[in-house]
């Protein structure tokens, strides 16, 4: 064969292919002995009927065509392989210039190429700051409130109470029904729908209703209410009055935190430090991976980027089954179509999600990033408790021991994906920070520690084996 690459503008390559005519020949052959196979052709039995019969009844274009599919199936991997072409995605068949001489032309498109350009130049100072004592003290009236009394009131609402109301707007994201929430005398940074939303709610009664208007802000972390100006109707349902714990041992045990109040701050403390860090920690690593893009060039077909929307789509599709809600309903509240979402909103999450994997996968390649069973063990052992927690009985799933099994391999390739994009992230971070060793500097100290550990190890004392002690005691 000879095979003409003709690199595209949009990350494909037309691969014009010219065969043989001989090779195609034998092709039209098995092609005219798979119609005779299937077709009936009188007086001979089914495979067995002369090509020049075969043409004769269905016409040279039918074992032409059939000899087309036969020749892409058999040698299409082989064309890629000899044209030196990493595919994307499924090629296609885009034109057949001729049968004589047999030329056909094929489009291509491209795995991904990503060049990180001067990466461990980049620089991001990393300044996460432990929480101040007021955010340990919140955190534990917060959970005071996890085990709070209540009871039924038939009065306005005041701070400290606890309310059951509906949420209804024209935007499905703030849809609630049954939604309870504490009505606090200070605001939280993690009140719903907005901070300050509860003290709205002041001075209501069981059955009445309000509108309030409120427009997010440019940052807000659900992408679709951002700079968004939305009327908010809710329905007080019920108000109970709320009488909270003592924070003493009782309290403590009663949690699962610990034996004492001691032990009930220190986990209290612990979990805001590691639930602050994971908050700044998104932010840090979303700046970070900006500025590594500022210096890269990536390159992708359309279809690759399309690939990534199916799984946003996807995404959306499970979390709005979880409000027994649809995407075609969904599309209907938002008064769009399922096109002009996928353009004007799928498509740019779909590119930061598939660029961000991209550079995350092109760090791992570059700094041979590798898992470590320790790793993956703890987060294998971490997905299931937290199913677990969930409710979640894995000895029920569906399918037997072989459904059981390939949910237990879906879970350890997805904690193996987490792994290895925590691995590049911490390796992100090593080089912003200034702290980045090359793989052969990390491949020394791992030697290094190796030898050292080994150097501290005790002498083994050589057991005798039964035979050899048999032969002292002889020798005695």
């Amino acid at each position: 064969m000879n095979i003409e690459k003709q690199f595209q503008e949009d990350h494909s390559v037309k691969l014009v292919v010219e065969v043989d005519q001989d090779k195609m020949t034998s092709y039209k052959k098995r092609a005219a002995t798979k119609i005779s196979q299937r077709g009936n052709v009188p007086g001979f039995r089914p495979g067995k009927a002369p090509y020049h019969v075969i043409a004769r009844m269905y016409g040279e274009a039918a074992i032409t065509e059939q000899a087309v599919d036969l020749f892409i199936d058999k040698e299409y991997s082989n064309i890629l392989k000899e044209a030196d072409v990493n595919p994307g995605a499924s090629g296609s068949l885009e034109n057949i210039e001729s049968m004589d001489p047999p030329k056909f032309v094929f489009r291509v498109p491209l795995a991904p190429d990503v060049d990180l350009g001067d990466y461990t130049s980049v620089r991001l100072p990393y300044e996460w700051q432990s929480p101040e004592q007021k955010d340990v003290d919140a955190a534990l009236e917060d959970l005071r409130q996890m085990y709070a009394s209540t009871e039924t009131v038939e009065r306005a609402i005041e701070p400290g109470d606890y309310v059951l109301l509906d949420v209804k707007s024209e935007t499905p994201e703030l849809n609630r029904t049954g939604f309870a929430t504490f009505v606090r005398k200070e605001e939280r940074d993690t009140e719903w729908p907005y901070n300050g939303f509860a003290k709205e709610l002041t001075g209501l009664t069981a059955g009445e209703s309000k509108t309030v208007q409120y427009t997010f802000p440019e940052d807000w972390e659900v992408e679709d209410l951002r700079g968004k100006s939305v009327e908010i109707e809710a329905t007080i349902k019920t108000v109970r009055g709320v009488t909270l714990p003592e924070v003493n041992d009782d309290f403590a045990k009663m949690t699962g935190a610990g034996e004492s109040v001691d032990q009930l701050l220190e986990a209290v403390k612990k979990d805001v430090e590691s639930r602050s860090q994971a908050e700044y920690d998104d932010k840090y690593f979303v700046e970070l991976i900006e500025k590594v893009k500022e210096g890269a060039t990536l390159k992708y077909h359309e279809h690759t980027l399309e690939h990534e929307g199916e799984h946003v789509l996807s995404d959306l599709a499970n979390r709005l089954s979880q409000q027994s809600m649809d995407l075609e309903t969904y599309f209907k509240v938002r008064n769009t179509t399922r096109e002009e979402f996928i353009e004007q909103e799928v498509k740019p999450v779909a590119k930061k999600r598939l660029e961000r994997g991209l550079i995350l996968d092109e760090i791992v390649r570059r700094e041979k990033l590798q898992i470590d069973d320790e790793s993956l063990n703890a987060e294998y052992m971490n997905a299931l408790n937290n199913l677990a927690m969930q409710g979640m009985d894995l000895s029920k799933i569906s399918g037997g021991k072989k459904g059981q099994r390939q949910f237990s391999e879906a879970i350890a390739m997805d904690s193996a994906s987490r792994v290895m994009t925590r691995k590049a992230l911490d390796m992100l971070k090593s080089i912003a920070t200034g702290n980045y060793k090359t793989f052969e500097e990390r491949e020394a100290e791992v030697q290094k520690a190796a030898e050292a550990a080994k150097a501290e190890e005790p002498p083994q004392v050589e057991e005798s084996t039964p035979a050899e002690a048999g032969e002292e005691k002889a020798a005695e």
